[in-house]
């Protein structure tokens, strides 16, 4: 176990594990600390804890020191100087012509470098713009493009669960959603219901994928030919979660009958269009 203290850089950000180094907070103490972005001043999210050492990226590096009045001082005088910059910016940006949509402004801790976040639908020729803002700031300019779901995670926001945007909150690299998790999970294809506030899938729906992956390895599919206690009948319809089967039966599968899937066996699978039945694959093995 490693004695640590979180601490986030946004209100609703994700948070990131320090070495205490001896000291001890409180929940909302402002700290200093050092990151690979420079010097920052964080907020402490809790007391000092210990968690288990697989749980951390060694070493951590060490609280500098908890903020004093000056380091909130110049915290407050970084945010307006960044408001103003994004204004400056935007105006720069508007006189130059450029195709592109400013996101936010960030000001170092120390003050000796300033990020503009943008989005662009193709490459954006910004050296003009650098060379107008390093000249009347007077320090180091960064331009950083990023994409629509870095934007919603640099702002942040209400997903349709109510909740904190995920990405803003806990989520470290964006992974791979598909159309196909939408369908394996029984989902709306309804673009509306299935898109996050970025407009691409939300993410959430990778959360669960491994589980429905296995409960539909183990579900007969809609299709498929079962033999019940009351005799032979066809998969009309599934429930994943229950394990319950809608199940067609009687000679013009006129009878609906309710059933769960572990009191059924399968006679012939159905895996969809194109795609052969395991009674095939038996056939085609023999032959």
């Amino acid at each position: 176990m490693t004695e640590i203290i979180a601490i986030k850089f946004k209100k609703d950000g994700r948070v990131y594990y320090f070495d205490p180094d001896g000291m001890k907070f409180n929940d909302g103490d402002r700290v200093v600390v050092e990151t690979s972005k420079g010097i920052e001043c964080g907020i402490a999210s809790g007391e000092n804890r210990n968690v288990p050492d697989n749980q951390i990226v060694a070493p951590l590096k060490k609280v500098l020191r908890r903020a004093n009045n000056f380091d909130l001082k110049k915290v407050s005088e970084n945010e307006k100087k960044a408001l103003e910059a994004f204004d400056y910016c935007e105006e720069q940006i508007a006189k130059l012509g450029l195709d592109m949509k400013l996101i936010d402004t960030e000001v170092s801790f120390d003050s000796g470098k300033m990020l503009f976040y943008f989005t662009s639908d193709g490459r954006v020729d910004f050296r003009e713009l650098v060379k107008i803002l390093a000249a009347n700031y007077k320090t180091r300019i960064e331009l950083r493009q990023i994409g629509v779901r870095d934007e919603a995670k640099l702002l942040g926001g209400l997903g349709i669960c109510g909740q904190p945007f995920c990405c803003s909150r806990f989520l470290d690299n964006f992974q791979p959603v598909s159309i196909k998790m939408a369908k394996e999970q029984g989902l709306s294809l309804n673009p509306v219901k299935i898109s996050g506030s970025c407009g691409r899938l939300m993410c959430c729906l990778k959360y669960e994928q491994d589980a429905y992956e296995y409960l539909n390895s183990i579900t007969p599919q809609p299709g498929s030919i079962v033999k019940t206690p009351d005799g032979e009948g066809i998969v009309h319809d599934i429930n994943l979660l229950t394990g319950m089967l809608l199940v067609k039966m009687g000679e013009d599968n006129a009878i609906i009958q309710k059933i769960h899937k572990d009191d059924v066996k399968v006679i012939r699978a159905y895996r969809g269009k194109g795609k052969k039945s395991s009674t095939d694959d038996e056939k085609s093995e023999k032959q």
